[in-house]
This record gives C-alpha cells, structure tokens and sequence, in this order.
C-alpha cells in the first residue's frame, strides 16, 4: 500500500519511511503543506499521516482542502500537541484518527491497518480470496493452509489484487500501489512479480486480461491464463 506522510521533522520522517517497509508500506514524504497538496493532486494514496505544523501551509489546511475537494482518503493526524481542543478539531475538520508525539512504530501501522480495513468495509482483519489468506499484521500469506514466503513487493502486488478482488488493476496501477517517488521501477518489474507470485501460488491464481492488466482468479477456482 502507498502512504503519503506529511512531515517537517526529518529524523521521524526518516524513521518512518524507511520503518514501514516491512509493514508492507510504501511511503511517500514531503515536508510542507504546498508540497504536500502537489502530492495529493497529482497521486492516489491509501492513507495520509498528517503533521499539523507545517512549514508554508499547516496541516489543518491541508486537510481542510482535503476534504473540500472531495478527497476521502483516510488521514491520521501526527502531533505533538495533547491539547484536547487540538484534537477535537482536526477530528472535526476529517481526520480519521488523531495520535500523539511520541509514539510507537508498531501502533501507527497497527491504526493504518485499522483505517484501510474500515475505509474498505471490511470486519476481518485478514484478506481472504479462496485458498489465498493474507494476513496484513503479520505480512504473512498462507495458500491451502500451507505459509507461502513473498518477498515484500510481491506482498504488495498480492495485497493490491486481493483488496479489489473482482477489479482489473493495469501495470501503471500497480506500479502506483507498490513503488514510491525514490524507488527505480525496470519495465517489467510488475510481470516478474506477478511471474513470481504464479510460481508460488498457483500458475491460475492471477488472470492477464489483455490489454487491460491483471486480477485475481475467481474464488471458487483456480483458471490458468
């Protein structure tokens, strides 16, 4: 999944981009509000982890104009203020969830988790399509009950997929969900991983649909392509 963080302080936002790697995140980082809202035109995210003060436009701002043009993608709010009246307005103003500086790695993927399964109307914490269960807390995948090792970008392929599992998702769609800004992308990245994941799984379980792209095989079977 690929995260936009909005964040002024390096060492965090160092931290966090390089820390959620192996949560199964790709993370975009810009450092100021305009920066931001370039960003937010110009790209699809999963989730947005949004600092409130921010160099040339604050992050209430950013949110505000979120929400005014019609953006819903979840946000969790970063700050280092406990004011309570902080936190009640940026609640107010759209953001999904609020959490306090300093804070625990493993607890914001944990709230990221949380937000994308009930932005996706999802109750299961797991991502199940047939024999496939992935498990986005552990970044584990099982495949008729048997764990089956991915590397991490695979993960994300198969993560893409299985969250819309009756969608064709095209190359360019799958770059956007697995690679960030910095990350060097060969022509046929996405077809090694989906040669990978076939190899691992199933030769059927991942459908070409000429011309389009790619999607899961029906849950009720297996069919090569």
């Amino acid at each position: 999944m690929r995260i936009l963080l909005i964040e002024d302080d390096y060492m965090l936002g160092n931290s966090i981009r390089k820390g959620f790697y192996p949560y199964g995140f790709t993370v975009d980082w810009t450092q100021d509000g305009i920066a931001a809202e370039a960003a937010l035109a110009a790209e699809s995210y999963s989730a947005v982890l949004l600092d409130l003060g921010l160099p040339r436009k604050s992050g209430l701002e950013v949110l505000k104009k979120m929400r005014a043009d019609g953006n819903s993608t979840p946000v969790i709010i970063l700050s280092a203020s406990d004011r309570v009246l902080n936190r009640i307005e940026g609640l107010d103003a759209g953001a999904d969830d609020y959490l306090n500086k300093p804070f625990d790695l493993d607890e914001l993927a944990a709230r990221v988790r949380a937000l994308l399964r009930r932005s996706g109307g999802r109750t299961n914490p797991q991502l199940v399509h047939g024999d496939i269960h992935f498990d986005p807390a552990s970044n584990t995948v099982a495949y008729k009950g048997k764990q089956v090792g991915l590397s991490g970008r695979e993960l994300m392929v198969l993560a893409a997929l299985i969250e819309k599992p009756g969608a064709v998702l095209s190359r360019a769609q799958l770059v956007d969900k697995v690679y960030g800004w910095n990350d060097e992308v060969e022509s046929n990245t996405i077809e090694v991983h989906i040669h990978a994941l076939r190899k691992k799984l199933a030769p059927g379980v991942i459908r070409n649909i000429r011309g389009l792209g790619y999607m899961l095989s029906s849950s009720d079977g297996l069919c090569s392509n």
